[in-house]
């Protein structure tokens, strides 16, 4: 007679939420990667080097109360120290045998809040044609 018991078979064991996991990572992961192309290969820009004294462009700041700013100047001031600014600019396009201002206008970097007014933001573009600059290049950030 034979008293063995019958040889048991190990339970099976449930794989599934191991599989529910790893999915739910994988989704996470593409969800949350940003695909970019890679760069062909690494590029060191050159940096700019402006004349002493001069800028190598025009920077206005508009704040969120609407108050205005160039270089350490704010307010109203702020404007006709732009407007001289502008000047020199000119002059100096002008020794180095360039065109006269009235033919390439300088470049204006406007550096607006974005809590600022679009009211005032509207209000200071004729100011800035009055002033000679025919464009403007507002800084904005992507998201």
């Amino acid at each position: 007679m034979n008293f063995q018991d019958p040889p048991r078979r190990a339970p099976s064991e449930n794989m599934l939420p191991m599989i529910n996991v790893v999915f739910l990572l994988l989704i996470f992961f593409l969800i949350s990667a940003q695909l970019a192309p890679p760069e062909p290969f690494p590029v060191d820009p050159p940096l700019a080097e402006a004349e002493e004294g001069a800028e190598a462009e025009l920077t206005l700041f508009l704040a969120a109360d609407g108050e205005l700013g160039f270089r350490d100047i704010t307010g109203e001031a702020a404007l006709e120290a732009l407007a001289a600014a502008r000047v020199e600019f000119c002059a100096l396009r002008m020794d180095d045998g360039g065109p006269d201002c009235a033919e390439e206008r300088p470049p204006l970097v406007l550096r607006a809040d974005a809590q600022a007014p679009a009211a005032r933001l509207a209000a200071l573009m004729p100011e800035l044609g009055a002033l000679g600059f025919s464009q403007v290049h507002l800084v904005t950030a992507l998201p």
